[in-house]
């Protein structure tokens, strides 16, 4: 440290008592230009680290596939390949975001994932519970309300607005997001022959995707809904959002079973078509099946990762009553639990709600309603009642009056909702 008036300081050029010897001799910093040069140095550290991380997410305790598959089986049953083919993806997804900067030229590209399944399989729950074990963004997004253009519904770009309003409107946050976009059977091209009207509702609404799947800085509006040119518009880019897209694709099996017996040619002709397992064709789903039922060939090539959902027996129904931590029985078990009683579930009554929904083919959403049909009176009567007993158990018997009334309205209700959907 020097104490001579007539040195000054290298980067401020003001005379000063003190100064600090730097290692180069003769050049001296003052204290003043030291204290402004190590702020500039952490608060470069932490952009650096809000760039590189996601809410705390490091690569160091980034969840590993096995993990992420452990998480999502304690809400998730059954599904366990496209459970590890999501595991796999998101992982790889998010090491991709979180690399470090170096200048070896790999570029490690996004992979979108396209889940094939039918409804009430857990499409949407997977993509959920994902977003939920790494924090991030998440929005669901469905496809039926967009358009090319804004003809008669939302432009393509709006999607993001849910991913941002999610994020509290933090572009850093969305952009690292996952986007969840439902119903992409339903817009699938309407013919395989070229029509004079234009497709803005099943064509057009893939080609307006490509450049968010593939990933590109998007006008987004703030609010939502058309575009107008006065508007103005937040600078998104799509590189590191992740898009998980899902999809009935109802009777995308008969697609798939022309293409298997065209496939069965030859002297083993008959040893490979008993191989094939008729009542779970979806397992066999390719990306040329897709292309048959409509979706066109650049967005299934944006769309990488294709697995399925295999369509829930008895079996895996009833376990999904039970064991999730987040289970439709714990649900009420809870809810009845804040009025001072416990509810419990005749093993035969729970039997006799599996085989309804096997009955309608409601898949895991249909259990919810025929539950909320089922415990309707019980959860009216129960927190006035004044009965002495805290415990009660809800059987068969309790349920059998719905039979005829409730059942039959629900299935009708389900089916009815189910048409309108697959005419859009």
């Amino acid at each position: 440290m020097g104490n001579k008036k007539q040195e000054k300081c290298a980067f401020c050029g003001r005379e000063m008592k003190e100064l600090f010897s730097s290692e180069i001799p003769g050049v001296y910093i003052c204290h003043e230009c030291v204290e402004a040069g190590h702020r500039i140095i952490k608060e470069n550290q932490i952009k650096l680290q809000k760039e590189c991380n996601i809410e705390g997410l490091e690569l160091a305790t980034l969840p590993k596939p096995a993990d992420i598959k452990a998480f999502l089986d304690q809400y998730v049953i059954g599904q366990d390949e496209a459970k590890r083919y999501l595991s796999v993806a998101v992982y790889n997804h998010y090491k991709r975001v979180l690399q470090p900067k170096d200048d070896n030229g790999v570029e490690i590209e996004k992979s979108n994932i396209l889940l094939v399944g039918s409804t009430g399989t857990g499409k949407t729950l997977l993509a959920r519970t994902i977003a939920k074990l790494l924090k991030v963004p998440f929005a669901i997004v469905d496809a039926t309300a967009l358009t090319e253009a804004g003809y008669v519904g939302e432009d393509v770009e709006s999607l993001l607005v849910r991913l941002l309003q999610d994020a509290d409107y933090d572009l850093q946050k969305a952009q690292r997001g996952i986007v969840f976009i439902d119903e992409m059977d339903k817009i699938a091209r309407k013919s395989e022959n070229p029509s004079i009207t234009r497709d803005v509702s099943g064509e057009g609404v893939q080609q307006g995707l490509l450049k968010l799947l593939e990933g590109s800085v998007v006008n987004v509006p703030p609010q939502g809904g058309r575009k107008h040119p006065e508007q103005e518009f937040i600078h998104v880019d799509t590189r590191n959002i992740l898009f998980i897209c899902g999809g009935a694709f109802d009777g995308i099996e008969r697609k798939i079973a022309q293409r298997m017996n065209t496939q069965v040619v030859g002297f083993d002709a008959q040893k490979k078509a008993q191989t094939i397992d008729k009542n779970n064709l979806l397992q066999y789903v390719a990306p040329q099946d897709l292309k048959s039922f409509g979706l066109i060939p650049e967005i299934i090539g944006r769309l990488p990762i294709l697995t399925y959902l295999r369509p829930l027996d008895k079996q895996a129904l009833r376990n999904i009553l039970t064991e999730p931590n987040n289970a439709i029985t714990k649900q009420y078990q809870k809810l009845l639990e804040m009025d001072g009683f416990q509810l419990t579930f005749a093993p035969e009554m729970l039997d006799y709600v599996v085989d309804k929904a096997l009955e309608y083919k409601l898949g895991a959403r249909g259990l919810r309603g025929l539950m909320e049909t089922v415990m309707m009176d019980v959860m009216f009567d129960l927190p006035s009642s004044k009965t002495r007993k805290k415990t009660f158990e809800v059987k068969v018997k309790d349920i059998a009056k719905y039979e005829g009334i409730y059942f039959d309205r629900l299935q009708s209700l389900f089916t009815e909702v189910t048409g309108l959907r697959t005419h859009f």
